[in-house]
């Protein structure tokens, strides 16, 4: 069984965000591998608190583990659990998400975690595309049934000109003889340590153009609009997101392609107004039918029900409709439709309907012990 996220950063669950970033990046400097070469598990302490704060430093990742445990990080690509897993990561992986909660620490800007700690540290491919974000918009009928997108964007492809390969003729670069990365000592704390950083004079290529393509400029790829379809699923929620492996830029020089993210925003209904899974709609019916009870018909998101109004029905009550609201994302359950009664007062009424109240009224008023006037404390 995964152990407690919090108990991994020895933290309380009221932890502020810079409790979480003190108490991770005290871990990540005791077991960092370049301090323990070697040490399996020192390796895994490394990734395990990497895991805990991607969950926590998050705060909608970090909501959902507080009430659903790790069970509500699985959920693929909600709010968590999105593929970072202790056991799967790779220090890629950490030190392009956190190396920059370090620089702080050791100093300030140059460079940061990953580049601090030389050795056997791994990078990020530099050639790598970068990531997209984009909202998309739902109404609550698309929420409740689920629904498929189309959207269009605007991404870094392959340039058609050079296929990809930003143009003719290539030699290696004598600067980092290929490699892309360039090396330089750091003293520090620790001692005298090597730093790697991406290689300036081919941007992390390890090859240089002859000749570029005068379409992309030796890049490999230039911006174009591309058609992206999104399988959304019901039950979705404002703010939660979907990545896609893939459909974000493409990196230079047939480089490795970024992903995009879609990002949910709910939009407004005119009848409906959401509560978690349930769904609020406001009745108004007149006074006689909250006297003498009525039969109505109320939309609901999976089309129009009837609906029976008890006799002596009170401004403000709430009626109940199982299983009528959204979906659980991910679930088999609904939530549930509130009605919630207003009762109309006529504000024009002509003389006969006048009289008909003013006899109704003398009516109650003859009544024993009768009080048309109440006063509740």
């Amino acid at each position: 069984m995964p152990r407690d996220y919090y108990d991994i950063l020895g933290v309380s669950k009221s932890a502020t965000q810079e409790e979480l970033k003190k108490a991770y990046r005290k871990l990540a400097v005791k077991y960092h591998p370049d301090k323990n070469p070697d040490n399996k598990e020192a390796e895994g302490k490394f990734k395990e608190a990497a895991e805990a704060y991607s969950a926590l430093s998050n705060p909608e990742k970090r909501q959902r583990y507080d009430q659903f445990g790790h069970d509500g990080l699985k959920q693929n690509g909600f709010g968590g659990g999105g593929g970072f897993s202790g056991q799967g990561m790779s220090m890629d992986d950490i030190f392009s998400q956190f190396g920059n909660i370090f620089g702080d620490a050791f100093g300030g800007g140059g460079g940061g975690f990953g580049s601090f700690f030389g050795g056997n540290t791994q990078h990020r491919n530099t050639s790598r595309g970068a990531d997209m974000r984009v909202n998309l918009r739902l109404t609550l009928e698309e929420i409740y049934s689920g629904v498929k997108k189309q959207i269009k964007i605007k991404r870094f492809e392959n340039c058609s000109n050079c296929h990809g390969e930003g143009g003719t003729g290539k030699h290696t670069c004598p600067v980092c003889h290929g490699t892309g990365k360039v090396r330089e000592r750091v003293n520090s704390f620790f001692g005298q340590m090597i730093s790697e950083k991406v290689c300036y004079q081919c941007q992390g290529q390890g090859t240089i153009i002859d000749s570029p393509c005068q379409t992309c400029h030796g890049e490999g790829r230039i911006k174009q609009e591309a058609s992206v379809s999104i399988d959304i699923p019901a039950g979705v929620q404002d703010g939660n997101y979907m990545t896609l492996a893939g459909e974000g830029n493409i990196g230079k020089r047939q480089g490795e392609t970024g992903d995009l993210i879609v990002i949910f925003k709910e939009q407004d209904h005119t009848v409906f107004t959401r509560s978690g899974n349930d769904v609020i709609i406001t009745c108004v019916i007149t006074w006689p039918q909250a006297v003498l009870g009525a039969e109505v018909e109320v939309p609901t998101l999976s089309g129009k029900v009837s609906f029976k109004i008890n006799s002596g029905t009170d401004n403000g009550k709430i009626y109940r409709l199982r299983g009528k609201g959204l979906p659980v994302l991910h679930g088999h359950r609904h939530g549930d439709q509130l009605i919630q009664i207003k009762i109309e007062t006529p504000l024009q009424m002509d003389k006969d309907e006048k009289n008909l109240i003013k006899e109704l009224y003398q009516l109650y008023s003859k009544k024993k012990n009768s009080k048309i006037e109440k006063f509740i404390p």
